[in-house]
């Protein structure tokens, strides 16, 4: 059964155009091709990298972090309950208010109260600021290296190397092992060019050099733009569906790739609407945030979830101004 199955995988001509066969890519002549056997190799690169990343996150971007003055903010912990620990675990992160009506008969507690649990309690799981911005760092790096990488063996006529994407996996073990190895790296050139500016914007907004951020976002949008909107689909997916056609009948591996590079080329639009609306934020209003990023749910004292006034310290210094509370409340002081 797993020898037949193989077979249909491994089909000539679901893959490959007519009167090309496997034998021809057998190494010969000089010439060097690439194997479907070298992707095993992906395993220990991928167990290679997270250590790698371990390495550059606890060494180098922790102590950046430090000394640009980046912290993690300080989360309240939501209060001991049972019920609500359940339902958080087992039914749903964001109960609806009606499930929030439920769920106050069973604890004895105020909607406020609840509503404070759940988003408290969801401010838990999601990573820190420190976190987001070693993450952002080490994805910077690798994409620069990855382009250098691409570019680099662009030059001389590439042979064994591929960069690999898990957003892309599918297309470059394909690109791979048909041979198509010159228009996979390209497309993973095109992709890590913008992507470098993307997480470098995303270390400056985090270390609070606004401005600078800024520009950065707005030359990735033009990056983006160019690339990914222009480049990809008028050049190289161009080049996939017009040129193998005019040497070859048109055949199953012809279909898919070009379908991948097709699915791929959606999505960009898809996140190119976003970047412009996030764009538009930062030109025109303020932008609060990556819109793709997972942000943490501002949280406030107890006494003002309940409408209370917090107690005062003695001798504490009052704004006088339409609020009693003391100077710096907005700030978390």
């Amino acid at each position: 059964m797993l020898e037949q199955v193989s077979e249909f995988l491994w089909w000539e001509r679901l893959w490959l155009p007519q009167n090309v066969s496997w034998s021809d890519l057998q190494d010969g002549d000089g010439l060097v091709y690439a194997r479907p056997s070298h992707l095993y190799l992906a395993l220990p690169c991928a167990f290679a990298l997270l250590l790698v990343r371990y390495l550059f996150e606890s060494y180098l971007a922790s102590p950046l972090a430090e000394a640009w003055g980046i912290r993690d903010r300080r989360r309240l912990p939501p209060e001991p309950s049972c019920a609500l620990d359940a339902y958080f675990r087992h039914t749903s992160h964001c109960p609806s208010q009606a499930e929030v009506r439920s769920l106050c008969k069973k604890t004895s507690w105020s909607e406020r109260r609840v509503q404070v649990w759940f988003r408290r309690r969801r401010n838990q799981d999601r990573a820190g600021l420190c976190k987001r911005f070693c993450e952002a760092s080490w994805r910077c790096t690798f994409y620069l290296f990855a382009f250098l990488g691409g570019i680099l063996a662009l030059y001389d006529d590439f042979k064994e190397q591929v960069v690999h994407h898990i957003a892309t996996l599918t297309l470059l073990a394909f690109s791979w092992a048909s041979n198509y190895i010159r228009i996979g790296t390209l497309v993973m050139a095109t992709h890590d060019s913008a992507d470098i500016l993307l997480e470098g914007a995303k270390i400056l907004n985090y270390a609070k050099w606004k401005r600078s951020a800024d520009t950065m976002f707005v030359v990735f949008t033009l990056i983006f733009a160019l690339t990914r909107m222009v480049i990809l689909p008028f050049w190289l997916i161009h080049c996939t569906w017009v040129y193998p056609v005019e040497r070859f009948e048109p055949f199953f591996g012809y279909y898919f790739f070009n379908a991948m590079l097709v699915v791929l080329q959606i999505l960009h639009f898809y996140w190119g609407l976003l970047i412009s609306k996030m764009l538009y934020k930062c030109l025109f209003s303020k932008l609060e945030g990556d819109e793709r990023s997972d942000e943490e749910e501002e949280d406030r004292s107890d006494e003002e979830e309940e409408g209370r006034e917090p107690p005062k310290k003695e001798n504490q210094r009052l704004d006088h101004t339409t609020s009693c509370r003391p100077r710096g409340w907005a700030n978390g002081i």
